[in-house]
């Protein structure tokens, strides 16, 4: 597979043969013309917000979701590791020691999970941590879904899911903690850098990370309102 086709496989060009999310986009840019971009903004200052106001460390030990990023040369780039070494800290400082790592294969050889787990392996983790891979999804819902499954797979469907800290970057954050609420995790966030730092690439992750949330949350509002069952239970 060709890595402009992995790219469209996991970006959101994959959904554009699917009604329910096509629905969505069309009552969501009815939203934005209607309210002249004033909507996308109250978005992006809600995951500007999220980005800037996460925490680096837990408020108590709880199992923790790494999220993955596409590899380049089947190796964590800048963002993930970044994100994987947050995750470390987290470990040594015996804030965790059931860490889930989230990501299938983006178009190279191994799973972004894998790369993740070779990454830790090589910066001597602590004793006693437990590292597992989820490495069948291709999106941050999958990712949770996957997830939800992992931790509940030795009980029964209804088991109580554990407490879980979402490590990702700052400016994925606010779509992680959407969904995972909406999957019914108890989740916090943990941001995968020191800080906010505003440049021009990282405006434009702002943007368009507010523009997928508008689109999420705008759909499944309009789900709701209306009664389509399948739209709201996509994010069920």
């Amino acid at each position: 597979m060709t890595p402009f086709i992995a790219q469209l496989k996991r970006g959101p060009w994959r959904y554009l043969s699917d009604r329910d999310v096509l629905h969505a986009a069309v009552v969501t840019l009815a939203a934005l013309v209607l309210s002249l971009g004033l909507v996308w903004v109250g978005y992006l200052i809600h995951v500007w917000r999220i980005a800037a106001r996460s925490p680096l460390t837990l408020p108590q030990p709880m199992t923790v979701l790494v999220f993955g990023r596409r590899l380049v040369c089947d190796k964590p780039e800048a963002d993930y590791q970044q994100r994987l070494g947050r995750a470390l800290a987290l470990m040594r400082a015996e804030q965790t020691d059931h860490v889930l790592l989230l990501g299938g294969r983006s178009g190279g050889q191994v799973s972004e999970a894998a790369a993740g787990r070779d990454w830790l392996l090589g910066h001597e983790l602590p004793p006693g941590v437990t590292l597992r891979l989820e490495q069948a999804s291709v999106d941050s819902l999958e990712n949770l879904r996957h997830a939800r499954s992992l931790l509940q797979e030795d009980g029964p469907v209804t088991r109580v899911l554990p407490p879980v800290a979402l490590v990702t970057s700052r400016y994925h954050l606010a779509r992680c903690l959407l969904l995972a609420r909406r999957l019914g995790f108890d989740s916090v966030p943990v941001a995968a850098e020191p800080a906010l730092v505003l440049s021009r690439r990282y405006l434009g992750r702002l943007l368009v990370e507010s523009g997928y949330l508008m689109w999420i949350d705008l759909g499944v509002r309009w789900g709701q309102l209306i009664g389509h069952r399948r739209i709201v239970a996509r994010m069920s």
